[in-house]
């Protein structure tokens, strides 16, 4: 008989031996073993028992077949992978830089099976008078227990078992004494864990929404929504199915969009993932889905126990559900015949993987769509740069929703100087305007949103006279305070001495901001005596349903104002709002990062929506120390077209994404010399190689430039220093090329994979 082989994937990550190892494939797993399957493996000269991933099968043997090892067995509690999941797991190893295995436990989104949940039931078997018979006979011989169970018995025929020895207090003996005398039977049912648990939430509609409902409880549709859904099936129908960005104001319908594309999608027999950015818009979204599909949409994410995500993907499996909602981690549902995938809020950072392997959800679910025949539907109110880019490049199909669906306004908003406020002797983080506009609201019984923007508060230092932020002068970004005492640049190493009065003005009113969320609180209880208040931020979120908890409660009215960070505003849809506070628009915008304007145009543009999405109009107030800032104009005016001319001039004239791409290599150690030596090192093999100087020239005609090294935006955690230097180029694969270059680099050097990581930005 002809041998057969494996190439299987070892999960030796820490050994830096990221490579395909062959197995001989023993005759009793032929026919049984498949691709992708987890086994158990002998490795290494002690024949460790480890597990593995079988990534193909063959009848060569690539190396002596005398010293080539047998498998051991199938991992029985293993998830298997297929073709497809392989293949995106090798994409991602390429494009994104880790570790195989690395890649192929992150398109698993169980890592084990789980067995599946057993429910059991008392059933009668007698007829109701023999039961009565039974019953009587169990009073006189005082048996209270049988007693019970038998009442029970008289009034129905099925009782669940747990409820029989929990809620009666019969025993499993009891129970057993009676099925011997052939009064009950035990039956046992195996099922699969379903994580949706909606009791009655599944029925009614928000009041803005009951008006506009056809009789089958779909919206109306206006009619640029109408050419999306036809023009994204046309092409699903002719086998062409594309990247779509719908570019849709704050309330315009993008879900109903969403939702038909995916009703649609569903017909022609096959599933669709609806990717979401956040654990906390899952429950909304959820509603909405299930009263459009009932049972047949599910959820996953990281709140899930291993049984609730192994039975997911069990249930996808085997065709029970057609519609998957969920954070990045959804893209990896293993549904066997996939249509659509939504990326709801795609400008999202959270769809960013910050461990190895740093995939972004935009471009993997890209792959993910190629691999299935499926499309790929991006939407946002405030698209990011990357994807509205390629818009005008042709790469992705552009629609755009202008209106509201109920047919209101934007809100009108209010910028506040806040540097005029404190020449005007206010130093209360409420401006004037936002005070009265509050008090109008709980007059009024309406309620309120106080968006606090503490994206980048971390460290940068400004002037609360003239709004003066301290910046590096090579890189056009913000200098972070550190502990040390000194303002250092993340991007070029630059750094200088903290300051104690502003240097443009003279002001000693410059430091970093102080404030937070439950201070907020105070300060308006304080000021508004019996207000009741609601906070979410990641104090108040950290146990397992407390966002649906808060968002509930404050749907239902049971707060006036709701006060929080960036979760608060992303996606929530709460017609009782008609005022939107924004604090310190600036944090965001002062952040040292060159995304920082896109970052706060978006952030106060979805802000900003919250307010007037029923039938009361509503008003904002965004209070900044640089009104005059491109990024708050732009968001106050909700204009994205001018935002994105002024934002994208500013990314060509620095080389930075989408104008170009961009590599970070980060380096970690437990020495600091030693992590300042590596990232020397390995930044100066990749100017030797493109010729490229010290001070960031090129003379190969190569078009890579090299920045840094410099310390990371934290310089340590848990005493492993970080360092990071950043590669540009105008050509994407030049970078996977030097990221190549660097991991053969590292390889020789036999580092821990932990000594360097990679992170693309595209």
């Amino acid at each position: 008989m002809t041998e057969l082989y494996a190439d299987i994937i070892v999960d030796v990550s820490h050994e830096k031996l990221d490579r395909p190892f062959q197995y001989r494939v023993p005759e009793r797993l032929r026919g049984t073993l498949e691709a992708g399957m987890c086994v158990e493996v002998p490795f290494g000269n002690g024949n460790r028992r480890m597990k593995g991933y079988v990534i193909g099968m063959g009848e060569e043997c690539k190396f002596d077949p005398g010293r080539t090892k047998d498998i051991l067995g199938i991992v029985q509690n293993g998830v298997g992978v297929e073709d497809r999941m392989i293949a995106l797991a090798g994409w991602i190893r390429k494009n994104y830089g880790s570790t195989m295995i690395q890649a192929l436990k992150t398109v698993l989104p169980a890592k084990q099976s789980v067995k599946k949940l057993e429910h059991r039931t008392v059933q009668r078997i007698m007829g109701k008078e023999e039961i009565i018979s039974l019953l009587g006979e169990s009073r006189r011989k005082k048996q209270v227990a049988r007693e019970r169970l038998l009442q029970e018995l008289v009034e129905q025929e099925t009782i669940p078992y747990e409820w029989v020895t929990g809620k009666l207090g019969v025993s499993a003996q009891t129970v057993r004494s009676l099925e011997k005398s052939g009064a009950v039977r035990v039956v046992s049912r195996m099922s699969l864990r379903n994580p949706v648990n909606l009791g009655g939430a599944s029925s009614g509609l928000k009041p803005e929404e009951s008006e506009r409902q056809r009789d089958d409880g779909r919206m109306m549709l206006s009619p640029a929504q109408q050419r999306i859904i036809r023009d994204v099936m046309a092409d699903f129908d002719a086998g062409k199915p594309g990247t779509y960005l719908i570019h849709g104001i704050t309330g315009s319908g993008k879900t109903e969009v969403y939702l038909q594309i995916i009703a649609e999608t569903i017909k022609r027999g096959r599933q669709a993932i609806m990717l979401i950015p956040e654990i906390a818009l899952t429950y909304q979204t959820l509603l909405r889905f299930y009263r459009r599909f009932g049972d047949r949409v599910s959820v996953m994410n990281s709140t899930l126990s291993p049984g609730e995500k192994y039975d997911q993907c069990q249930r996808a499996k085997n065709g029970e559900i057609d519609v998957i909602i969920g954070p990045r981690s959804a893209l990896f549902t293993p549904f066997p015949n996939l249509g659509v995938i939504v990326m709801d809020e795609e400008h999202e950072g959270s769809y960013k993987s910050e461990s190895a392997p740093k995939y972004h959800a935009r471009e993997t679910a890209e792959e993910v769509a190629r691999l299935h025949g499926a499309g790929l539907v991006l939407g946002s109110a405030t698209p990011s740069l990357e994807a509205y880019f390629r818009t005008q490049t042709g790469e992705y199909k552009l629609f755009q929703l202008k209106e509201r669906l109920t047919g209101g306004h934007l809100p009108t908003v209010y910028t506040v100087d806040l540097r005029q406020e404190l020449r005007e002797g206010n130093r209360s983080i409420f401006s004037v305007k936002l005070q009265e506009l509050l008090a109008d609201r709980l007059q009024k019984k309406e309620q309120s949103i106080l968006f606090l923007n503490r994206r980048g508060y971390a460290g940068f230092i400004s002037c609360r006279s003239c709004g003066h932020v301290m910046k590096c002068p090579h890189c056009d970004v913000s200098l972070s305070e550190h502990k040390n005492g000194r303002l250092i640049c993340h991007y070029c190493g630059y750094s200088e001495p903290k300051v104690s009065l502003c240097p443009k003005c003279g002001s000693r009113y410059i430091s970093g901001f102080k404030a937070g969320t439950q201070q907020i609180e105070e300060k308006l209880q304080a000021m508004f005596p019996g207000v009741r208040t609601l906070r979410m931020d990641g104090d108040t979120t950290k146990t397992k349903g407390s966002y649906e908890e808060i968002l509930s409660a404050f749907a239902n009215r049971e707060a006036d104002v709701l006060i929080g960070t960036q979760m608060i505003v992303k996606g929530h849809d709460f017609p009782g709002v008609t005022l939107v506070g924004v604090l310190a628009a600036d944090l965001s915008l002062s952040a040292g990062d060159y995304r920082a304007g896109e970052r706060t145009f978006q952030l106060l543009t979805q802000a900003v929506g919250r307010a007037g999405r029923g039938r009361l109009p509503g008003e904002a107030v965004i209070q900044t120390y640089q009104p005059e800032h491109y990024a708050i104009v732009c968001a106050a005016d909700q204009d994205y077209e001018n935002f994105y001319r002024e934002e994208i001039l500013y990314r060509e004239l620095g080389d930075y994404p989408p104008a170009a791409h961009m590599l970070a290599v980060q380096i970690f150690a437990r020495e600091e010399g030693r992590a300042v030596e590596l990232a020397e090192s390995l930044a100066e093999l990749v100017r030797t190689k493109y010729g490229i100087t010290r001070n960031g020239t090129e003379d190969s005609g190569e078009s890579v430039r090299v920045i840094g090294p410099a310390p990371a935006a934290i310089g340590r955690i848990n005493d492993i220093f970080r360092f990071v230097f950043y590669v540009k180029s105008s050509k994407y694969g030049k970078l996977v090329e030097i990221k190549d270059l660097l991991e053969e680099n590292i390889e020789k050097r036999q580092l821990r994979t932990e000594a360097v990581q990679f992170d693309f930005a595209v």
